[in-house]
């Protein structure tokens, strides 16, 4: 699953594995055949007598038992797109592993009306009465005479539901056509537990199985599922049923179908998988990029992995109404429209970015996830870290004009904003219940997860880790992995590439042969990937790294990094961390792998500045002690070119990381920004602007005294001459595109004159054209906010979001809408989010994030999820990234005691499972956080810049 940007790390306090013997052993396992002795609620019950009462349900735990095994599912699915209902037949082939009176499988909101059990292949099966536990989404099927171990049998269950209201299991999604006709369609999300939603099954990742499906639909509809269709066969003039190929095993989550009337386009890739793009009828036409961006992709992956991708076609469905970015479902991926459709006459290069990363993110799942799964959701870090991840490998390559790896460094810095405070988790957590899997789907898992497999390209070499990956996916294909099995693979492959000279040692290690002048982190130690890897998933948190440089030598300590009022000791924490570095007498890479809280390096001379973590490809940040930043900040004033921008972003992050754990002085962290008049790469500039703007958002809701304004004056002048130089066009390569979108929004936002001027007299003439003057794709959100600031013009734009026409701007337009200084208009923005007719309930997330982020939003963002907060979390699901999204986006520049309480008080008088996610945690620490900040660095910053004018 692709997440939306601005994936933020949610929890609860993990329960399960580790604790108490797992389901499906020991004595829980034989609570299942004491008829019935366990307690669970009071169960819904199907056929039989009920005699003497309900049985209790056979089973107490929310992880199935393990010994029913399910080896194909027969689905027969029909729905109504009228009555929004839908009914259905599963029937379940199983293998039974000892002796049973019940079988537990999954079940959401279903109606079951009939179960039966047949033994073998014989041809009469006996009715099965059926429980219902629904705190666990669990039924039990009591079986007349007990199922006997090593035999096989067959479940039939019959069904009916109601098409769901949310964005998960199978739900309902609506659009309307440009001559405003409305229509409804069909659509699956299950991942990770809703395919329970739909049909009854055994709905864990580790239960792989074949599924053959079948769909019944109107004629004017098209079903499409992960398969090709067979046949379809007319049952009355009115109903089709269409048969698809039964699918290769996988895991429940990755079954997919949709009844609609889309449209499609189609091409054949080099290795001859049929690719198809699928979108509701009238924006065909904005399909061809994301199909030639497919086809290139899968190409590049089947050659990578050097395993072909095992199915006949692989569809891409733009789906109207969807809650993430993206899912990769196996040979029917879909998207939210803004994830997949691209004009090349209307979107902007920020748009052609995302689509083609969010593309390669899903196929990269067709091997990563899909031919090999994680066992459970603890590690799905092995499916996410690792799409992600190869976004960027894939990408690179087949579109180098995008310059990728531009952006990998965001996601790092992204990754340690949450892994910084002390609600994080180890990217390897124990989780239960569907809470707590859905917290799962975060910053840690995702772009951690990427940051660390990208640290560990660095250590082993490029060549090295995707022999190793191959060889992880060749093992284990069509099963399920944990995540020591990955390490031990890696552990085992023997670095022997370019000028290196191993050898592989009797033990299976590898050690390096090679001089020191070519040093390359081992010296002859032994290259132990697992016990190196383990140190990176198995704890949270990252090593601060500080650097004391006595002549030539450079004295090393590492400590956890932590943010915080009441941070507990980092004592306990250690990793082993492959330090890179460079010096004022050599750009050759230097390479040192830490594994001891402190250690010394010998130079072999003494040099004017080291700068270590060379490109940051490494997670974790660095500390100069002495006077080895103002050394670092004098480069960067005489002649910043001399390092990488990736290196010069990566000082630019860490000063200000090291000022909030008191490290060093804000006026220092402000002293290095003064050097960003002169840079003019785009990831220094936006990690500047990363950083300030956020200060300057707190001081803007606690001014007093106009040191915001100041504040807000230095920015713009850093950024001025930049800001002048941007012509206001779509001119350039995609990353001079990126950084004019985000510099003329800025500028315009923050009221800089010449800008607003000009965006003022673009929007005129667009407003006079009636909206049908073109205007620049990089330029239009800047040219909107500035037009959304008159009632007028806010009211015209309105106008123009909700013609059909402008759909492929209509993230563009609710951000302008989102930052009106009418609270009336700010109001119904969120309401009509909320009622999702105007304004997709898809979009309410950031929606409110965008108007949390105004003077005169943030209050009525914080009322309006207080007093909503049932609804959103029953549209969005408790634990999901939408609604950390919403709360962190809500509280995040919160920096007074009394919001503090405010946000302690309401979520404390929320239910349990409301009040422990981890993004209430993040919210609360965030927030002491910003106290402490502002306590300790305002004054500081009012100073600075009343000495330090531009």
């Amino acid at each position: 699953m692709c997440c939306e940007a601005g994936v933020t790390d949610q929890s609860a306090p993990a329960v399960g594995w580790g604790q108490g013997s797992p389901a499906g052993t020991g004595e829980e396992v034989q609570s299942l055949d004491k008829a019935l002795g366990h307690s669970g609620g009071v169960p819904l019950v199907l056929g039989g007598d009920r005699g003497g009462g309900s049985p209790r349900f056979p089973w107490d735990a929310v992880r199935l038992p393990k010994h029913v095994i399910p080896l194909s599912y027969h689905l027969l699915i029909h729905p109504n797109l009228t009555t929004l209902t839908f009914s259905g037949t599963a029937t379940i082939e199983v293998t039974v592993t000892r002796q049973t009176s019940a079988v537990v499988l999954h079940s959401k909101r279903l109606h079951i009306t009939r179960a039966a059990i047949a033994a073998g292949s014989a041809r009469s099966a006996q009715k099965a009465r059926v429980l219902e536990r629904q705190a666990f989404e669990q039924v039990a099927l009591l079986a007349a005479e007990p199922l006997q171990a090593g035999q096989y049998y067959t479940l039939s269950i019959q069904y009916f539901a109601n098409l769901s209201e949310s964005f998960h299991g199978f739900y309902k999604s609506t659009y309307r056509t440009q001559e405003g006709e409305l229509r409804v369609l069909a659509a699956t999300q299950f991942e990770p537990t809703a395919a329970r939603m739909a049909f009854p099954c055994f709905d864990e990742p580790a239960f792989k199985a074949r599924f053959s499906i079948m769909i019944r639909r109107e004629p004017k509809h098209l079903a499409l599922s992960n398969m090709p269709i067979v046949k379809s066969v007319t049952i009355t003039p009115w109903l089709v049923e269409d048969h698809f190929d039964t699918t290769v095993k996988m895991s429940t989550y990755l079954v997919a179908f949709i009844v609609s009337d889309f449209k499609s386009i189609s091409k054949i890739t080099g290795h001859g998988v049929k690719i198809s793009v699928y979108t509701v009828p009238d924006k065909i036409n904005q399909a061809h990029y994301a199909l030639d961006a497919a086809v290139k992709l899968l190409d590049f992956y089947e050659d990578y992995f050097s395993i072909p991708y095992p199915l006949p076609k692989q569809d891409l469905a733009a789906i109207p109404d969807f809650q993430s970015g993206a899912m990769e479902n196996w040979g029917l991926t879909t998207y939210r429209e803004s994830a997949l459709l691209y004009d090349p006459e209307k979107s902007s290069a920020s748009s052609k970015l995302r689509v083609t990363m969010t593309i390669a993110h899903e196929l990269a799942h067709q091997w990563f996830g899909n031919l090999v799964t994680m066992e459970w959701w603890d590690d799905l870090w092995l499916n996410e870290g690792f799409a992600m991840f190869m976004e960027f490998v894939s990408v690179s390559v087949t579109h180098p004009e995008l310059r990728v790896e531009d952006y990998f460094l965001r996601r790092c810095f992204d990754a340690i904003e949450v892994d910084s405070l002390n609600s994080s988790h180890p990217i390897c957590t124990a989780v239960e219940d569907p809470a707590q899997i859905l917290e799962m789907f975060d910053n840690v898992s995702y772009e951690k997860g990427s940051c660390i497999l990208n640290m560990l390209r660095d250590y082993l070499t490029a060549d090295v880790l995707k022999a190793g990956l191959v060889q992880y996916l060749q093992k284990y294909s069509y099963q399920n992995t944990k995540n020591e099995d990955l390490w031990n693979i890696m552990t085992n492959i023997c670095p022997t590439v370019g000028s290196d000279k191993n050898e592989l040692q009797g033990d299976g290690f590898c050690r390096s042969q090679q001089s020191s002048s070519n040093a390359h982190w081992t010296k002859g130690e032994t290259l132990d990937v697992r016990a190196m890897m383990d140190t990176w998933t198995l704890q949270k948190g990252f090593p601060l790294v500080t650097v004391t440089v006595r002549g030539k030598n450079v004295h090393l300590q590492q400590e956890r990094y932590m943010k915080g009022v009441n941070s507990p000791s980092s004592t306990g924490y250690l990793w082993h961390i492959p330090l890179t570095y460079i010096t004022s007498k050599s750009d050759t890479v230097q390479r040192f792998l830490m594994t001891t809280k402190a250690d010394v390096i010998i130079l072999p001379e003494e040099v004017e500045w080291v700068k270590f973590n060379v490109d940051m490809n490494g997670y974790y940040i660095v500390h100069y002690e002495d006077d080895g930043w103002d050394r670092l900040i004098n480069l960067l004033k005489e002649n910043h070119t001399v390092i990488s921008s990736n290196d010069r972003a990566s000082l630019i992050n860490n000063v200000f990381q090291l000022v909030s754990i008191k490290k060093l002085s804000i006026s220092k962290a402000f002293d290095l920004t003064l050097y960003l008049k002169h840079e003019r790469q785009t990831m220094p500039v936006l990690q500047g602007m990363n950083e300030l703007i956020p200060i300057y958002r707190l001081m803007e809701r606690r001014d007093m005294d106009g040191t915001a304004k100041q504040l807000q004056e230095y920015i713009i002048n850093l950024f001025k001459d930049l800001i002048d130089k941007q012509s206001w066009s779509d001119e350039g390569s995609a990353s001079e595109r990126l950084l004019r979108h985000s510099l003329l929004l800025f500028a315009c936002v923050h009221r800089y004159q010449p800008c607003v001027d000009k965006a003022k007299g673009y929007f005129t003439e667009w407003q006079k054209s009636n909206g049908t003057l073109s205007l620049p794709a990089d330029v239009k959100t800047a040219v909107y906010a500035v037009g959304a600031q008159t009632s007028e013009g806010w009211d015209f734009l309105l106008s123009k979001y909700r013609l059909h026409l402008f759909n492929v701007e209509r993230e563009n337009i609710e951000l302008a809408l989102s930052l009106s200084r009418s609270k009336d208009k700010l109001q119904w923005l969120m309401d009509q989010g909320l009622r999702g007719d105007i304004v997709r309930t898809q979009d309410l997330p950031h929606i409110i994030a965008f108007v949390a982020k105004t003077p005169s939003g943030c209050h009525l963002a914080w009322t309006f999820l207080k007093e909503n907060w049932e609804k959103v979390v029953e549209k969005f699901e408790v634990g999901s990234n939408s609604v950390a999204n919403i709360v962190t986006g809500v509280t995040s520049r919160y920096s007074t005691r009394s919001q503090l309480a405010q946000v302690k008080e309401f979520f404390s008088s929320l239910e349990e499972k409301s009040a422990q996610l981890r993004c209430v945690q993040q919210a609360i620490e965030t927030i002491e956080d910003n106290i402490q900040w502002m306590d300790r660095n305002f004054e500081k910053v009012k100073t600075w810049l009343q000495n330090n004018q531009l």
